[in-house]
């Protein structure tokens, strides 16, 4: 449950929330393109943009819970497996599509 983990990425968060207000405003803008009737290449473009800064919100968020989280587990023993198969679960998802 999300509630009772240590969220490793505590020292980055302002950093992740204004890049999640920048995507935020980024897919606001392309439901303006679609209203507007915008040529499709303009809006694939934009799209392909959010895509990009959602993927490196998701790397940035591994990378703190690979040297935190899973490093942790790793040394103390404890959980090591579970943290190593909760990984590659997630980046599983995070590498599809």
């Amino acid at each position: 449950m999300a509630g009772e983990h240590n969220h490793s990425y505590g020292s980055n968060k302002s950093e992740m929330l204004g890049r999640l207000k920048r995507i935020e405003g980024q897919v606001r803008g392309i439901q303006k393109m679609i209203e507007e009737d915008r040529y499709c290449v303009d809006i694939l473009t934009q799209l392909a943009a959010v895509k990009s800064a959602t993927h490196q919100v998701a790397l940035n968020l591994l990378d703190s819970h690979m040297h935190h989280c899973v490093r942790a587990a790793l040394t103390s023993g404890n959980e090591a497996e579970e943290k190593i198969d909760e990984l590659m679960d997630v980046v599983r998802k995070v590498t599809k599509g």
